[in-house]
């Protein structure tokens, strides 16, 4: 048996795990990612850790196939990455960087990318050799496997499907510098927005005019509690990622579209909500796509990283 490391490099903590070469999921740890000094330490730190887990299991280093790493920022099929402003980082080759440190062969992607790959390996897209991943979190992130193959793109920023322009008329900018994204409609944050905006239209009374901070979860609940403006945020919601995803399969055309970030915790509703609106979209010959939700939590970026170097070096 062989096995490998899977790094999911997060602005905040660095989440690393150890598989077999099957995909189990042996072990799994988290390190700070240090971000001072424009990012320096942070390579040094994930090969100096799992160097430490080597050492501690008694682990035969010959039995590494290597590691792969997920980084948030464009990553080209080369390793090389095109900036990562939340790390500090400008354009430099990480796999080659990490792979000097850590004495294994490395293998780097974006950040969603290789979650993508995660949930189409193990988690909620098994077995759909076509699938879109659109996490809606804070942002709009996601990745696509097309004949189960990742998606990377020629510089290393495919499938940043958040920043697909949904409203050429929105006058507000959304943070990537364009307007009318449909990060500013579709993600958690989005929807917060068009609340408020809803109550600055509307006078309906609600429990949302009640609350000091609105959030995604707030209107989903009232929404199920029967509160009119709640519920009329929901479609608005829905009308937009309905659109959204159609747009998206009618290039992609895939099996299944897996929803996952914190939007995602809606569950069952969130599928039935969006559904009309998207059959409303697509065009026709791509109307069987099946939506499910993400299963592999935070571990899916671990998970992809790892199959990322499988693929490469296996």
């Amino acid at each position: 048996m062989r096995y490998g490391f899977g790094v999911d490099l997060g602005g905040t903590t660095v989440k690393i795990a150890y598989f077999d070469e099957n995909g189990t999921l042996l072990s799994k740890w988290e390190i700070p990612t240090v971000t001072a000094n424009s990012g320096a330490q942070i390579l040094p730190d994930i090969a100096a850790s799992i160097e430490q887990f080597i050492d501690s299991q008694h682990i035969n280093r010959d039995a590494i196939i290597g590691v792969g790493i997920g980084v948030p920022g464009p990553v080209d099929g080369q390793g090389v990455v095109n900036k990562c402003i939340n790390l500090g980082w400008g354009v430099f080759n990480v796999a080659e960087t990490l792979s000097g440190l850590v004495g294994f062969p490395v293998k780097a992607g974006n950040d969603a990318n290789v979650a993508a790959l995660g949930e189409y390996w193990k988690g909620g897209g098994k077995d759909a050799d076509n699938m879109i991943l659109a996490t809606l979190g804070t942002g709009v992130g996601g990745g696509i496997v097309i004949g189960g193959h990742l998606l990377h793109g020629a510089h290393g920023s495919g499938a940043e499907i958040g920043h697909m322009v949904l409203n050429r008329d929105e006058t507000e900018q959304c943070g990537c510098g364009k307007r009318g994204c449909a990060e500013q409609y579709c993600s958690a944050t989005g929807i917060v927005r068009l609340a408020n905006r809803a109550m600055a239209r509307e006078q309906k009374a609600s429990k949302l005019r009640g609350l000091n901070t609105l959030t995604c979860k707030d209107i989903f609940d009232f929404g199920a509690e029967g509160d009119e403006l709640a519920n009329d945020v929901l479609n608005e919601y829905y009308a937009y990622l309905g659109e959204f995803l159609a747009n998206l399969c009618d290039v992609v055309d895939p099996e299944a579209v897996v929803l996952g970030g914190g939007v995602s915790k809606a569950g069952q509703v969130l599928l039935d909500g969006v559904r009309p609106h998207f059959d409303k979209h697509i065009f026709h010959a791509a109307r069987g796509a099946q939506f499910v939700l993400a299963s592999l939590g935070n571990d899916a970026g671990a998970y992809g990283a790892f199959k990322l170097a499988l693929d490469a070096f296996g």
